[in-house]
């Protein structure tokens, strides 16, 4: 007897907003925000219906109750009902980025002109969904629960359900769009398809509130995530050639200064009084550093992010609804890994189902917008939308598109470069192997200056920038040879199999592949990666992908480093893209693989060009080859190891794991196993900026207490540029510095002659009157310790200059 009430409850209802949908609509979620409609009159937007608010001003603002009661501000948007007939129609949901808020009606006429209603909402925690009204009613748990399944993706499933129970959309004509945060929502509503996660965690058909049936049909995500933990703190075992590079192993290395950019920008709950959306515990769980590993709290942190508020975690028991999912090569966030690891797993369980990539240098910092990359996006996006709405155009083939990073900034992007897949976008390798030649990576190693410039938030949208080419101080370098007549184009993941000794577990590597000029000057960056290593043994992680041309006389220069950052302690303001690990210890690296696709084929270049080399398979649980790597071949980490390092020089016994040092490691003596360090000798490391006073520079310079002691050092300071009238100019130097360990010296020199004519108050007479020429107050200078440039750095001038 329920059911049949309920039955008939259902079709009065329906038949009520059947009748109503003949008529003008004026207003949405009645009995539920009330949201009012008017009817645009004239111009393009004639007899478009836009119910809710131009902007979000105070006073403006069009609520509507989410999952939990808490007001989330919409704008819903209908198309010329003359022209496209009366509803209900498909719908496009459009999706802001973090801090953003929903999409104004102008930025809807894209689909509202193709037929399409669309529907936007502002995500809980930001604008006013709660950020910027946080006491209105409902708004105590209305802060940001980063893009989790049971809060902002419910939001929206409800919301839509409210507009298919008035008859205005169709329940399962609905394309969901948007980019890096509204890419994470579309990609969460496209893997939930046609289901619903309760608060209690528990899957369950999505039906609108009077029990309609509802399904996504097709999702465009746009530099989304799809697991939220590598994406902010990689480690290093994301391989773009297996099935299943879910997060595995060690906890990664944060990327600092994104993150507190994310942490800045929404309405947060306080510390540790929500576990489910806990962001800035999580944060200080991150800033807090190594050791991670062992930590209960950091583990229900990413068992929390990676089932609840990432698209990957969502059990894949069944295929996601059409995607076509697009990642930014040099997008220093949300890479394209992200796309990639989501592709090969949908694509291995679920085979018939329709996804395609495409990719390009555009997204977060450092993407680019390049004018014919961002057009044919826009088509293609297009076309998927319009097959899936409404059978409109011929199915989009699944298969992969990506374009290349160009410089300088803003020229027309390269390609395109199709295949039928991701494993086919590079037929060619380019391959270097180090034979066995340990090299050392020094925790003090790299150049702040060159992070700094390739840092995403300080370079801004620009991946072009050029600094110095030298190799940098404690690095360890691996160059290929100079690029032929015509040079050749990397597309796809860079890939390193090495031999590490690290000790300790707090350490991390990064690594950058660098183009560097013909006339070895300037370096530009093609692609980095934050690599969180075992202590020993051999290991295979990726840099991120990319497309780059590298022209004739260019080499192409692999760079392991210490840390990627601008300054050598954590903490600085978005100073940092990774943060500096704590304790980080001398690593020593030998029989380094390095192997970078191109877009050439075997062959080619005189031969330089190779077919790819079987896959590496790391040391991983039930780890399988990604489809369309079938024949490329694989070999596994253990196997790897004995063909290249059968007990090598130094050792004893027959293969690994079985073999002993005879000897003790470099920087070690005694005999095994009795072994010791030697004494370390570290240089000098300068302190704050040179200051100027009277005749003399004061420099602060640091021998770390990590070292026994610091080399002696001469000091020399140098403009960086021309200073009245001067090119370059000396402006101080000073040899037999000596500084003990863990101590920090002053070190005062003599200012040069010129030197003191640049910063030195002068008088001088005119129209009889005297007059005073101010001496230059900041200088900025090369600073070189025994020779070797350590960047450039303030001089300031803090007093008078005799």
């Amino acid at each position: 007897m329920r059911k049949l009430l309920l039955l008939i409850v259902t079709a009065v209802a329906t038949l009520a907003f059947t009748q109503s949908a003949n008529a003008a609509i004026t207003e949405v979620f009645d009995g539920n925000g009330d949201v009012p409609c008017t009817t645009q009159v004239g111009g393009a937007t004639d007899g478009q219906v836009w119910c809710g608010t131009g902007s979000s001003s105070a006073g403006n603002v069009s609520s509507s109750p989410g999952v939990d009661n808490v007001p989330i501000d919409v704008n819903v948007a209908f198309p010329n009902a003359t022209t496209y007939g009366v509803g209900p129609y498909p719908v496009v949901m459009q999706s802001h980025g973090y801090g953003g808020r929903k999409f104004p009606f102008a930025q809807m006429q894209r689909w509202l002109l193709k037929g399409y209603a669309v529907y936007s909402q502002t995500q809980r925690g930001f604008g006013y969904s709660c950020k910027d009204n946080p006491a209105a009613a409902g708004c105590a748990s209305g802060y940001v629960h980063l893009m989790d399944f049971r809060f902002e993706i419910r939001d929206a499933q409800i919301l839509l359900g409210r507009l298919v129970d008035e008859n205005v959309i169709q329940p399962t004509k609905i394309a969901t769009t948007g980019g890096s945060y509204g890419g994470g929502m579309s990609m969460s509503l496209a893997v939930l398809k046609d289901r619903v996660m309760d608060l209690d965690g528990s899957l369950h058909p999505w039906e609108s509130p009077l029990g309609t049936d509802m399904e996504i049909a097709v999702g465009t995500p746009n530099i989304p995530w799809t697991e939220l933990t590598y994406a902010l703190a990689p480690n290093g075992n994301n391989l773009d050639y297996i099935k299943d590079a879910s997060y595995f192993g060690r906890t990664g290395v944060m990327k600092e200064s994104y993150i507190q950019g994310l942490a800045a920008s929404g309405r947060n709950a306080p510390a540790g009084s929500d576990p489910q959306a806990d962001i800035l515990g999580w944060k200080a769980l991150l800033d807090a550093g190594e050791p991670y590993d062992n930590n209960q709290a950091v583990a229900d942190m990413k068992t929390e992010i990676n089932t609840y508020h990432s698209s990957y975690g969502l059990p894949p028991t069944q295929a996601p609804a059409p995607l076509l999912i697009s990642n930014g090569f040099t997008d220093d966030l949300f890479p394209a890994d992200e796309a990639t690891r989501f592709y090969n797993r949908s694509r291995a369980q679920f085979p018939g189902t329709p996804i395609s990539l495409f990719f390009g240098s555009f997204g977060h910092q450092r993407g680019q917008t390049q004018a014919n990359v961002s057009a044919a996006f826009q088509a293609l996006e297009e076309q998927w939308v319009d097959f899936y709405l409404t059978d409109t155009g011929s199915q989009p083939p699944s298969d992969v598109t990506a374009y290349t990073q160009t410089c300088p900034n803003g020229t027309a992007g390269g390609g395109p470069y199709n295949a039928t897949d991701w494993a086919s976008i590079a037929p060619g390798e380019i391959r270097l192997l180090d034979a066995n030649d340990p090299k050392r990576i020094d925790p003090d190693g790299g150049s702040f200056g060159v992070s700094a410039a390739f840092n995403p938030l300080t370079a801004g949208q620009n991946p072009c920038g050029a600094p110095d080419g030298s190799r940098e101080f404690g690095s360890a370098n691996y160059s290929l040879p100079k690029a032929p007549a015509g040079g050749y184009t990397v597309l796809g993941s860079t890939t390193v199999v090495a031999k590490i000794s690290l000790p300790g577990d707090n350490s991390q590597i990064a690594a950058r592949l660098v183009d560097v000029s013909a006339n070895g000057q300037t370096k530009t960056l093609v692609s980095r990666g934050l690599w969180r290593p075992t202590q020993s043994g051999f290991q295979v992680f990726q840099l991120h992908a990319n497309g780059w041309k590298v022209d004739t006389d260019h080499v192409l220069r692999l760079e392991l480093l210490p840390r990627d950052s601008a300054q050598a302690a954590p903490g600085g303001f978005l100073s940092n893209y990774g943060r500096p690990s704590n304790n980080q210890q001398v690593a020593t690296v030998s029989f380094v693989d390095l192997r970078i696709p191109v877009a050439e084929s075997p062959g080619s270049l005189g031969g330089m060009v190779t077919a790819p080399a079987p896959r590496v398979l790391p040391d991983r649980p039930d780890v399988e080859l990604a489809k369309g790597n079938e024949g490329i071949g694989s070999i596994t980490i253990a196997d790897y190891t004995a063909d290249t390092d059968p007990c090598p020089a130094g050792t004893t016994g027959t293969t690994p794991p079985d073999c002993t040092p005879d000897a003790c490691p470099v920087g070690q003596t005694g005999t095994p196993p009795n072994c010791q360090d030697k004494p370390v000798t570290g240089p000098l490391k300068m302190v704050a900026r040179p200051t100027v006073k009277g005749k003399k520079m004061r420099v602060n310079l640091l021998c770390s207490a990590k070292y026994d002691s610091c080399t002696t050092a001469k000091v020399a300071v140098r403009a960086a540029g021309k200073v009245r009238g001067f090119k370059k100019p000396l402006l101080a130097k000073r040899g037999g510095i000596t500084v003990k360990p863990g101590k920090t010296s002053r070190v005062y020199m003599n200012l040069t002659t010129k030197a003191r004519k640049i910063f030195r108050d002068t008088t001088y007479r005119k129209n009889g009157r005297k007059r005073i020429r101010k001496g230059v107050r900041k200088v900025r200078a090369n600073v070189l310790i025994n020779g070797k440039n350590y960047g450039v750095r303030t001089v300031l001038r803090i007093g008078t200059v005799r």
